[in-house]
């Protein structure tokens, strides 16, 4: 067996006062030289630069593609795909929606004016969910008027036609201004991003911009200019992030799905906290147009849903080669063949044991016994060896804060109207230097060659999908922040590894913690599998009892 290199750490939590003290002492040139050595170092700078490796670097992380896809699949194609409807469950779904409008007993302007004053109501009271930072009521009803024509005509446009879907604020929409959670990059777009617009061509009922904690620098939900999320199941806890807002608003209720962005973990991390399911696909599998530039070789766009279903369904929406998009052109076609065979005879599962146990015990306990359950469900199950992970972790670090920081240059004016913990990430950022650069896509190289080898002839890697549950929000952390390390380690495990390599991995409920609090178990993926992603996790989904948050919203009810 390997060496197993990760560790957990225990470092000084840092909010209110001392938090603000640490930015502003890093702002200021004379004192940020005395800091940043012994900031680098706990950033794993050191460690970086005294690795030696030869060979290439990887800048993108581009998987080997047989013929490649010509264009996305159809809504008629998605829905084809699909099998008979699940029993009512907890959640409402995509298709729950779709049978209403069609018999009549919900309309979709009755939907978006129920949705609205939900939104309304959970941001009233001393723990307000901030799961959006807008919501355009003209907009949002003129869409809902259109469905509801269309569907009355007997022409609905797909089974996403009135549907309700949130969108991360990383991504354009119109008319909403893309802030990417700062207070000073909200440009509106003239036209929505690539994905938006394929859902809107779906008739996607888009209902506001979800909040993510800023520049999506952080697994929490955080934000100095639009407010701290919460996370449903428990109000006083956090979702996770940074698509924070998405996943909030999709298991409060408001809608079956939602859009968020995966850099490093930021899909798969809030997911997992409020009991969701969350897939970060294949690198170049969703066109990245219209999303903010922010860590452009390691993030993906991707569904979050209430139900693997629902993600099934947004997925074959949004995913698939775009002409605008280079970086999506050479991809196999999209296929949801056999998503919903919860029959896993065939599949062969890889588990790297130091590394699937390395998790709280609540969390290694329910991840085993689900493990047991797809196993009984006919996969079978192989010990991998994955080393090296330590050093993917710090390659991960230097990449995406190398990327934020180019990406900022032309803002860098701006730089002091991050909150207090953005700044002290971003301080980090800037000691690294370009040979830091090159040094970890070195290591991305190594990266992509350890799982490829890891993988050999299993199907899947499984692993828990966060090390802990959601932990309680800090006292005062609310107005200022908070800078916790240990936490976001613990968040962050076993997430960024699949946004280094660019492999597809998916989280999925597998039950709660002693407190009700959700808990989450992820499966990482052989390039352009995101069909076998789903299947593992549709399996998984009808063996787990799902409950309702603490803050939940019905908003599809019978018209009179």
């Amino acid at each position: 067996m390997s060496d197993y290199d990760l560790q957990s750490l225990k470092l000084p939590k840092l909010t209110g006062t001392a938090l603000r003290l640490l930015a502003a002492a890093l702002d200021w040139p004379p004192t940020r030289s005395l800091l940043l050595p012994s900031l680098a170092k706990q950033g794993g700078v050191e460690r970086l630069r005294a690795i030696r490796l030869k060979g290439d670097p990887t800048l993108y992380p581009y998987a080997p593609v047989g013929k490649p896809a010509k264009a996305p699949l159809t809504p008629a194609e998605v829905e084809a795909a699909l099998g008979p409807a699940a029993l009512p469950g907890v959640f409402t779904t995509i298709r729950d929606y779709a049978a209403a409008y069609r018999t009549g007993t919900a309309t979709p302007v009755k939907v978006a004016g129920r949705i609205l004053a939900a939104i309304a109501e959970s941001e009233k009271g001393p723990l307000p969910l901030r799961a959006f930072i807008a919501n355009d009521r003209e907009d949002v009803m003129a869409q809902a008027q259109a469905s509801l024509e269309r569907i009355r005509a007997g022409k609905p446009l797909s089974l996403l036609d009135g549907v309700p879907v949130a969108i991360k604020d990383e991504i354009d929409q119109a008319p909403y201004p893309t802030n990417a959670g700062t207070c000073f990059m909200g440009v509106t777009p003239a036209k929505d991003s690539t994905v938006v617009a394929r859902l809107r061509a779906a008739g996607a009922l888009l209902i506001g911009k979800g909040t993510m904690n800023e520049l999506g620098l952080d697994p929490c939900g955080f934000n100095a200019n639009f407010g701290t999320t919460r996370n449903p199941y428990n109000p006083e806890h956090d979702p996770g992030g940074s698509s924070s807002g998405p996943a909030a608003a999709t298991a409060a209720g408001f809608c079956p799905v939602s859009l968020g962005c995966d850099g490093g973990g930021s899909i798969r991390i809030p997911s997992s906290l409020c009991g969701l399911v969350g897939l970060k696909p294949t690198f170049g599998r969703l066109s990245e147009v219209g999303a903010a530039p922010l860590c452009a070789s390691v993030d993906a766009i991707g569904p979050i849903g209430a139900t693997v279903e629902d993600v099934a369904i947004a997925y074959g929406v949004v995913a698939g080669p775009d002409p605008s998009d280079p970086r999506s052109l050479f991809q196999p076609a999209v296929t949801l063949e056999g998503w919903n065979n919860p029959d896993l005879h065939g599949l062969i599962f890889g588990r790297y044991t130091p590394w699937f146990k390395h998790a709280a015990p609540e969390v290694v306990a329910a991840c085993e016994a689900m493990l047991e359950k797809l196993i009984q469900a006919g996969a079978t199950l192989r010990e991998v060896e994955i080393p090296d992970l330590d050093v993917m972790r710090i390659a991960h670090v230097a990449s995406i804060l190398c990327e934020q920081a180019a990406n900022l240059q032309d803002r860098r004016e701006h730089a002091g109207e991050l909150g207090a913990p953005s700044r002290v990430t971003m301080a980090l950022a800037h000691a690294f230097s370009a040979a830091d650069y090159v040094q970890a896509q070195r290591v991305r190289t190594l990266a992509i060659a350890t799982f490829e080898k890891a993988f050999g002839d299993v199907d899947a890697i499984m692993t828990p999908a966060t090390a802990i549950t959601a932990p309680p929000i800090p006292a005062g952390g609310t107005k200022y922040g908070w800078s916790d390390l240990s936490i976001t380690t613990e968040k962050m495990r076993f997430a960024y590894q699949s946004n280094l390599t660019g492999h597809p991995a998916i989280s999925f409920p597998v039950g709660y913690d002693r407190n009700g609090l959700p808990i989450g178990m992820q499966a990482i993926g052989h390039y352009w599998g995101e069909n076998t992603l789903l299947r593992i996790a549709f399996a998984a989904e009808r063996t787990v009892e799902r409950r309702q948050p603490k803050v939940f919203f019905q908003i599809l009810e019978k018209e009179n």
